[in-house]
């Protein structure tokens, strides 16, 4: 599987429909066909994942207790925002508008690449919810990376 990285500005139309840069649709593997998994994400984006990564992120979900009760709550809200997606043809996916509503996405939206997955954000939000100054990233790297 290609590492998914870099960011894209892109346009959703009327629809909700949102077209993935070649760069990304490149990165999904074949074996996945046209099949995505599209979940309300972390600070207001929207998470896409491949079959493989989701399933990863599934089977830590899926093994919490249903015995105890913030477990359930966890495993409640995890897959009452996620959706199944297919790429059309033409390689876009349909955002259901209440994912789109949660991200704050009406007509453009940046798509990131996060390595194993693929955040979809509105512009207002990303810029709230990134590093620009390189010095303090550098900071921030030094401290949580060593």
């Amino acid at each position: 599987m290609g590492m998914f990285n870099s960011r894209y500005e892109c346009k959703v139309d009327a629809k909700g429909r949102l077209a993935l840069p070649a760069k990304i649709k490149a990165a999904i593997p074949e074996s996945n066909g046209s099949e995505l998994f599209l979940r309300f994400g972390d600070d207001g984006c929207l998470a896409l994942y491949t079959e493989t990564e989701f399933k990863k992120l599934y089977n830590q979900i899926n093994s919490l207790s249903d015995r105890d009760p913030i477990m359930r709550r966890i495993k409640r809200s995890f897959f009452d925002g996620l959706v199944t997606v297919e790429l059309d043809s033409a390689g876009r996916l349909l955002i259901p508008k209440n994912f789109m509503a949660y991200a704050g996405i009406d007509k453009d939206a940046y798509v990131i690449g996060i390595g194993s997955y693929v955040e979809i954000w509105s512009a207002e939000k990303y810029n709230e919810n990134v590093v620009t100054d390189q010095a303090e990233l550098s900071e921030l790297m030094d401290k949580y990376l060593s």
